[in-house]
């Protein structure tokens, strides 16, 4: 399964160490200005080599085949690609025989008969950058016709909490940090932690939240597709996503209905909510309260300490992996999370979009 969506459609195409990556939309409306610029600067946003993740080092520079005409979308699907400049594929020449403990070389050898090593293949995080250029079409769309904002930001990285609130942020704020965490105490834990965990060889999980402002009320079709069942199912498609949670997630287990419910009140005349535990959305569908979101990370599989290793003969062997990896999946995690959010939206969207 290589597309998502139902009414706007990604389908991503390539390898972590094949030749390039990419990505195929179809449903983008005509008449929708593209922009490159912002296809660039989520790209660059996504990056490796910055620092806190991976030594690779790619340009990501995007080149769009088809499906724009004089800077604006035909209607047409619209192909992206984007090439592998700094393979390293010798560094995976070890692992050929080897399945890496938590990684998907298992799974998908028995399951498929053959694996690419190199990297995981399709189950390699450079994927993902087929899903950043594609969310920055959808964020085009979207935005044709609202002021709607996407603030996506590391909130946990292990055992640091950021306990403040997105909407003191701005997106540009977030990507300004590193880290992606702009409040600059917690920032400096965060990094702290992380040079930590790098120098050991090993690492650490995390958690990336999201705030969208404006997006107006009445978006999500239950009964399948319900805003929050698709925010889900687009985040937890992510690699390394192990969680998801809406408003105030698991934490309304613990309450009453009468400490959880989100009470009406009128503000000149339109009815918003006192509080936001659902996190913006009713019944599935958006209430126009701002939609809040989290999702999980695990940390990376791939570290520089001995472990128990699988072979294809059905053995062990005690391994440690060498190569370029990010010490923690989350820094970079945050503009796929952001892409997924707006190609949700574009998707349930586009019928007020064409209009």
């Amino acid at each position: 399964m290589n597309t998502f969506g139902t009414n706007f459609r990604m389908t991503t195409f390539g390898e972590s160490h094949g030749p390039a990556v990419g990505c195929v939309v179809d449903g983008c409306p005509p008449g929708v200005r593209f922009d490159l610029e912002l296809l660039r600067t989520a790209l660059q946003r996504r990056r490796p080599g910055q620092p806190g993740t991976t030594e690779r080092s790619e340009p990501d520079e995007p080149e769009v085949l088809s499906g724009v005409f004089e800077g604006e979308t035909t209607g047409a699907p619209i192909a992206i690609r984007v090439l592998n400049r700094d393979q390293s594929s010798k560094d995976y020449d070890e692992l050929k025989n080897l399945y890496r403990p938590s990684h998907a070389d298992y799974t998908y050898d028995r399951k498929y008969g053959v694996r690419d090593h190199r990297g995981g293949g399709r189950s390699s995080a450079r994927e993902t950058l087929a899903r950043v250029a594609a969310g920055a079409v959808a964020q085009m769309a979207v935005t044709r016709t609202g002021a709607v904002e996407v603030v996506p930001a590391v909130t946990r990285l292990g055992s640091v909490d950021f306990a403040g609130d997105l909407s003191e942020f701005t997106a540009d704020q977030v990507y300004a940090s590193h880290i992606r965490m702009p409040e600059t105490a917690t920032a400096a834990k965060m990094i702290e932690l992380l040079e930590s965990v790098r120098s050991r060889g090993d690492s650490i999980g995390g958690v990336v939240s999201v705030l969208v402002r404006n997006l107006p009320v009445g978006i999500g079709d239950p009964i399948y597709a319900k805003l929050n069942a698709l925010m889900a199912f687009g985040m937890m498609s992510i690699n390394g996503a192990v969680g998801f949670e809406m408003g105030d997630g698991f934490e309304v287990t613990r309450r009453s209905g009468s400490r959880n419910n989100d009470q009406w009140t009128s503000e000149g005349g339109e009815l918003r909510t006192v509080t936001n535990h659902s996190g913006g959305v009713s019944g599935g569908i958006s209430n126009g309260m701002p939609l809040r979101f989290s999702v999980g990370f695990k940390p990376p599989s791939s570290i520089a300490i001995e472990q128990s290793h699988g072979t294809r003969e059905g053995e062990t062997v005690t391994h440690a992996i060498t190569g370029r990896h990010d010490p923690s999946i989350v820094i970079r995690a945050v503009s796929v999370v952001e892409a997924m959010t707006w190609l949700v939206l574009a998707d349930r969207m586009l019928p007020d979009i064409t209009r």
